[in-house]
């Protein structure tokens, strides 16, 4: 049986971490995108389908070529962020589930039913998406997911090779800066949003 972990590792993740605007000037290595991959993709996906298409955007060209598809307010986090990961979604995620997972038919489940496979691959992707933020502050990074963008021209300007890869969302990903962070906005007591039946 596994211990829980301690009160400091929970503060890493969830209590203490937060959403940056900025970061300082620290760079972040290509070992740890690496790093935050090897451990995000152990997270559950249904059928282990595992849709998640990341591009990571680490030279001036490219976060530059992406600030060009988010909106006026995120420009400049994108651009002066260290890196910034497009967590994209495979829609033809089902092609590989024979190697993924090879314990049933399970790309039938999904061949020729595109809605079904939309929605289960923004679904899974969105998961893995919280994956990568977990991920990262565990190996203490922070981030800034973001959903200000122009979807169709990331796609366009990305994913352009892979037309069955679609944006879910983008991050920021770096040492966080503590000067660009709001005050913490409100966590709502158990009661609030919950009910046991």
């Amino acid at each position: 049986m596994r211990e829980p972990l301690n009160d400091a590792a929970l503060d890493t993740l969830f209590r203490d971490a937060r959403t940056y605007n900025g970061y300082l000037d620290r760079p972040v290595g290509e070992e740890q995108l690496h790093a935050i991959w090897d451990l995000m993709k152990w997270g559950p996906t249904s059928a282990n389908q595992l849709p998640a298409r990341l591009i990571w955007c680490v030279s001036d060209e490219a976060r530059e070529k992406l600030a060009g598809c988010v909106s006026e307010g995120n420009r400049d986090k994108v651009r002066k962020a260290p890196v910034t990961a497009i967590i994209g979604m495979d829609v033809e995620f089902h092609e590989h589930l024979p190697e993924l997972f090879p314990h049933a038919d399970a790309r039938s489940w999904f061949a020729g039913n595109t809605a079904l496979r939309e929605a289960s691959a923004f679904r899974n992707s969105s998961l893995q998406g919280a994956y990568f933020i977990i991920a990262a502050r565990a190996l203490g990074l922070d981030t800034g997911p973001m959903s200000g963008f122009d979807a169709e021209a990331v796609d366009t300007a990305f994913f352009a090779d892979q037309p069955g890869v679609k944006t879910n969302f983008i991050s920021t990903l770096g040492y966080g800066d503590p000067s660009t962070i709001y005050p913490r906005s409100p966590r709502p007591p158990f009661d609030r949003f919950n009910r046991i039946v």
